[in-house]
């Protein structure tokens, strides 16, 4: 992967950081998610259980910046199933489209190439949302609280990676309170030699089904910041199979639009031309 912090300006930036989560020790305590919004102060996102499974939050949004889902895979017989879980959370695209799409600079890369959303700069104009391929990053609508204390409502709103705390040199909150060490935070290069020995062990082991997302830097985001070890295709988790950046085409489509604007011109300077004679 490219040197995303020293591309963004910064000088002499510390290794690049992210998460790594192994879906196959995920037990669904959620630890990660409370933990999440106790540090970061993000509101509560309902209690309502969706009748799929004992997932509550559905997907990432505003106002959930980890979720755990619980996807439940029935076998042959009555009592023959098994749970898939992971603790999902934005990647930190190499290559990332909510940055490049942000008119205000209110997402940025920090220097440890993680992406940021500064609540002060960011005008609600929600360009960032369609954007992500991954669905991650979203508008907080609505004020969930009874006193209106709800902060940031209508501003873009998603993982931070805790920037405070790896200012501090503090592991974000979620790795901190994962009890299985299913979320797993250090430097992208030693957790991706880490996630291919980890596929490597349960391939031995005989589970053939193990498979890695997000740690290969030639996919359609560049690489990601936050790569999963996964049980199954990553469809049944609910994450795109093969995202792509919108905004790696924006070169290409700038060139040919300008390559379309001189034919219309030079059209009509020379049916201008004719016509004149």
């Amino acid at each position: 992967m490219s040197d995303v912090a020293t591309q963004a300006g910064w000088v002499d930036p510390p290794p690049r950081k992210g998460f790594f989560t192994d879906t196959s020790v995920c037990i669904g305590c959620k630890a990660c998610e409370v933990a999440c919004k106790e540090w970061n102060g993000v509101p509560a996102d309902g209690l309502d259980l969706l009748g799929s499974s004992y997932d509550n939050t559905g997907a990432l949004g505003a106002s959930t910046w980890r979720h755990v889902a619980f996807i439940e895979q029935p076998g042959q017989g009555p009592a023959d199933f098994r749970w898939l879980m992971s603790s999902d959370v934005c990647k930190h695209c190499t290559e990332a489209a909510c940055l490049d799409v942000c008119p205000t600079g209110s997402l940025f890369r920090t220097e440890f190439g993680t992406v940021v959303v500064q609540d002060d700069i960011c005008n609600g104009c929600g360009y960032c949302v369609p954007a992500c391929p991954y669905g991650v990053i979203d508008r907080r609508i609505d004020d969930t609280s009874t006193d209106g204390a709800t902060k940031n409502v209508g501003i873009a709103q998603k993982c931070t990676l805790c920037y405070d705390r790896l200012g501090d040199g503090l592991t974000p909150a979620c790795a901190k309170a994962c009890p299985t060490e299913s979320i797993q935070f250090g430097d992208i290069d030693e957790l991706r030699e880490r996630a291919r020995s980890r596929r490597a062990a349960l391939h031995a082991d005989g589970v053939a089904e193990a498979r890695l997302y997000g740690d290969d830097p030639d996919d359609g985001v560049g690489g990601a910041g936050a790569m999963f070890l996964l049980l199954d295709e990553p469809e049944v988790y609910g994450l795109p199979p093969d995202p792509v950046v919108p905004t790696r085409e924006l070169p290409l489509m700038w060139r040919r639009a300008g390559l379309a604007a001189l034919t219309l011109l030079a059209g009509a300077v020379a049916a201008f031309a004719g016509g004149s004679r």
